[in-house]
């Protein structure tokens, strides 16, 4: 009894840890950047008493950059948990298999060919002109996606290895047939999805991200309510039937919900990579694979993660802003590439 309660302490230590960081960053993220600000200038412009120019850098500035990186970077992480799952294969993220890609050229699609979005002429960026096309074929090309995976895993009993290299085929489809779209575009609308794929948490709104939020939120209930579920999978699906379990049924409703809100993230903001796949290795290693605790501690962390890279972004070339896209590429691939050293498998 000692030892479980123990075990469960330390699980609750490293979540509260991750919590203290997320605030800590977040504080840091509104001091720093190229109007810089005092710790109690910002607490002044938060309780409304700061001055117009304090006021609108946290309010219209930086808080959106935290509130959608937090939202964002909670969503890749537990998708990346989740499909890491149900797929059983440790390589599988948003990223990883696909799903980004395919999000990334069904709101390409709704660029180009829909005309919703165009690169704002003053040079801040893609400007959403309607809010729900790109989503819905972002979704479109995420479902494309993952469906053939699944589809190809049930005829042919793909390993799990295979399916890697069935996502990676299907991210250089998605990608050739993007670059198709380019070709014949206009020149604004290329330079619009070209902007658009670097992945950048600024171009989100507070419209954009209370969207974000709406769809994670059941998400997020489905996944933890399926918690049990996913710990039987990790056994098998002969086990997990024998449990009372459908697998293809979570399977299929599990993937198509990460799908979801990958889709709504990489329709907003861009593909941004890594997030889904090292924020749950981490956090397995930390408090191993129970996904009780696996799936909210690596939402923490993801959003830790994608804060800490947007932070980075912005203030170490100031005024200078680098896409966190390109951030999280540089600071993923060495720390992913470290975990696969450390863990041999």
């Amino acid at each position: 009894m000692y030892s479980y309660a123990e075990y469960i302490k330390g699980k609750y230590t490293f979540g509260f840890s991750l919590l203290l960081l997320l605030l800590l960053v977040s504080l840091i993220s509104l001091c720093l950047g190229s109007y810089p600000l005092t710790p109690s200038e910002v607490l002044n412009a938060l309780v409304g008493n700061g001055t117009n120019n304090s006021n609108l850098v946290v309010w219209s500035m930086r808080l959106p950059r935290i509130a959608a990186s937090i939202v964002a970077g909670l969503s890749l992480a537990i998708a990346g948990a989740v499909m890491q799952c149900v797929l059983r294969n440790p390589l599988a993220s948003p990223f990883t298999i696909g799903i980004s890609h395919g999000a990334a050229f069904g709101a390409a699609f709704a660029i180009i060919v829909l005309g919703a979005g165009e690169l704002h002429r003053t040079g801040q960026g893609v400007v959403i002109t309607n809010p729900y096309i790109i989503p819905l074929f972002a979704f479109f090309g995420a479902l494309v996606g993952v469906l053939v995976i699944l589809l190809l895993a049930k005829l042919r009993n793909l390993s799990p290895e295979a399916m890697i290299l069935a996502g990676v085929a299907m991210a250089s489809l998605f990608s050739a047939a993007t670059m198709l779209m380019q070709y014949f575009a206009e020149d604004i609308k290329v330079a619009a999805v070209v902007f658009w794929t670097f992945g950048d948490i600024g171009r989100a709104t507070w419209r954009e991200i209370q969207i974000m939020f709406l769809t994670i939120v059941p998400a997020l209930v489905y996944f933890i309510y399926r918690r049990w579920d996913y710990n039987a999978l990790i056994s098998g699906d002969e086990t997990a039937t024998s449990l009372g379990i459908d697998p293809e049924k979570v399977r299929l409703e599990s993937m198509l919900l990460a799908s979801l809100i990958t889709a709504i993230c990489v329709s907003f903001l861009g593909i941004i990579g890594f997030i889904g796949l090292v924020s749950p290795h981490i956090v397995r290693l930390v408090v191993g694979g129970d996904h009780r605790f696996l799936i909210p501690l690596s939402a923490f962390l993801g959003s830790l993660l994608l804060l800490s890279a947007d932070t980075v972004g912005r203030t170490i070339i100031a005024p200078i802003v680098i896409p966190v896209g390109i951030v999280t590429s540089f600071m993923g691939a060495p720390v992913f590439i470290y975990l696969l050293v450390r863990c041999g498998r």
